[in-house]
């Protein structure tokens, strides 16, 4: 096998000087990311005013929410409908769609632009405005897919730069900047969105992918997403059986919402999926209060992303204050009515706070003293049993609470538990991106004109081969101008109500 011959670096450095162009494209997708990067730090900043506004409404006047929650609710479903209806869904779905070379490429812009950016970031906003359990991570994928997306206006024409790399970019972005966790975006963009990267320019995109993550660092600070969790030497006996429970427990419960989302979402024919087509604001509102009733009865830990309350878990040194068995039952609950209400929502946020919520359960069930590192590896187990997705989930949780001594503990659940969600659900974001393709191939399709008949447009009027009732019989030859016709010519039937025709 011939060996490849050996880079000449004068020659490529000075084709890369000369060529002014692919400097260009490079400062356009570097200044996109940029900018994909401010727009999940500004969705973040008003994700967190949204929901802190709710709290303060719940902590003086908690009966409200059965209102309030209801009423926004069905605001946000009817105004979605109304402008923005590829606003909706958790993010990533629609990211995945985009990538797919099936979806033409017209077809685009219904599930990525800047115009549904701004839907989702105001969209998901009023939903954690009303108390809904959704989380932010998700929608940010969409979110900055949309911005990197705009960058191809602006590359030039004969740029090796594709739109794939730039939706692939712009999706691990978006991750990477909401969780503040670079190195998870890149392992996301490659184990969830694109399964690979182009060679030719993957430096550029895992460039693009950083850049965002550290616009996000420069404003909320290089600190860990659930802050620096301290874990003890332990050995694997101390560890195991524990960590088995919760592995099991996360996969069993991951893998249940995971088909609840889904067998909600394929619409089937029963009286609950039947009233939501029929009637979705107000199947809304009636979720909306359902989530308003769980928030009452957990002090409000069941509504929001989850942040809040699994920084609390993350901090306990003893399950003596924890009530167990009730925060992780209920935020599933209100988790799945929050995302079959329609208002968009992720659900990274809450799959992380129903995995600490199982962690300290266990925690409580065995005594165990390692707390702290309980609840991460539960987060990472539920995260990586509800996405599917295990390398993903470990690495996300290992950057967002600095849980580097606990790699071979979090990656062990992560993949146990993405294996027992497997037997009961299909990967969630694959199946949602599969049913949403055909809805927009379907929609194209209906939209498109319907096509000539074939050959009609080289006919001339009145050829015997043109359909339809209208069309003129054929000339025969004893027709034409002097032509005398032959004696066993049939007379032509009379018509109805004249006079008969003489042979």
């Amino acid at each position: 096998m011939p060996r490849s011959p050996q880079p000449d670096f004068l020659q490529n450095l000075r084709r890369e000087m000369v060529d002014a162009r692919h400097w260009l494209d490079r400062a356009v997708v570097i200044g996109f990311a940029v900018l994909a990067g401010l727009a999940v730090v500004a969705f973040t900043l008003l994700y967190d005013a949204a929901f802190a506004y709710f709290q303060t409404l719940q902590a003086g006047h908690g009966w409200l929410t059965l209102l309030w929650t209801p009423a926004i609710t069905a605001l946000v479903v009817w105004a979605l409908r109304a402008w923005a209806p590829g606003a909706g869904g958790s993010g990533v779905p629609q990211a995945m769609v985009a990538l797919d070379p099936a979806l033409p490429r017209a077809e685009r812009g219904r599930v990525v632009s800047l115009r549904l950016s701004v839907a989702k970031v105001l969209g998901v906003s009023g939903g954690v405005l009303a108390g809904l359990s959704i989380g932010r991570q998700g929608p940010s994928v969409q979110v900055a897919a949309g911005v990197m997306h705009h960058a191809r206006r602006y590359l030039s024409p004969r740029t090796a730069i594709t739109e794939r790399e730039l939706l692939v970019a712009g999706g691990a972005a978006g991750i990477a900047a909401a969780f503040n966790t670079p190195l998870g975006g890149i392992v996301f963009a490659i184990e969830e969105l694109s399964r690979r990267l182009e060679q030719r320019n993957s430096g550029l995109m895992l460039a693009a992918i950083v850049v965002s993550g550290l616009v996000s660092v420069s404003v909320f600070g290089n600190l860990s997403y659930f802050g620096r969790v301290t874990i003890e030497i332990v050995s694997w006996a101390d560890l195991f059986w524990p960590g088995l429970m919760i592995a099991l427990a996360c996969g069993l419960l991951g893998g249940l919402l995971s088909r609840l989302l889904l067998v909600s979402f394929t619409g089937l024919p029963d009286r609950f999926c039947a009233y939501r087509r029929a009637h979705p604001v107000r199947f809304a509102a009636w979720c909306g209060l359902g989530v308003a009733i769980i928030g009452l009865v957990t002090g409000g830990a069941a509504n929001g992303g989850g942040h809040h309350h699994a920084r609390e878990l993350l901090a306990m040194t003893s399950v003596e204050e924890h009530t167990p068995f009730l925060f992780s039952g209920l935020k599933l609950i209100a988790s799945w009515w929050s995302a079959w209400s329609g208002v968009p929502g992720g659900i990274f946020g809450p799959s992380l706070a129903m995995g600490a919520g199982v962690g300290a359960d266990v925690a409580w069930l065995t005594d165990a003293g390692q707390v702290q590192a309980l609840i991460a590896i539960g987060m990472a187990g539920f995260l990586a049993a509800v996405t599917q997705a295990p390398i993903t989930a470990m690495i996300i949780v290992m950057e967002m609470t600095d849980g580097h001594s606990m790699v071979l503990s979090l990656m062990g659940c992560a993949l146990l538990s993405s294996l027992v969600s497997r037997m009961i659900s299909r990967p969630l974001y694959g199946t949602m991106a599969e049913l949403m393709l055909e809805r927009v191939l379907e929609r194209a399709t209906k939209a498109e004109p319907a096509p000539a008949p074939a050959g009609a447009a080289d006919e001339p009027p009145g050829d015997v081969s043109a359909p339809g009732p209208q069309a003129a019989p054929a000339a025969s030859p004893a027709s034409a101008p002097g032509a005398t016709a032959p004696a066993s010519a049939t007379p032509p039937p009379a018509t109805p109500g004249s006079a008969p025709r003489k042979p």
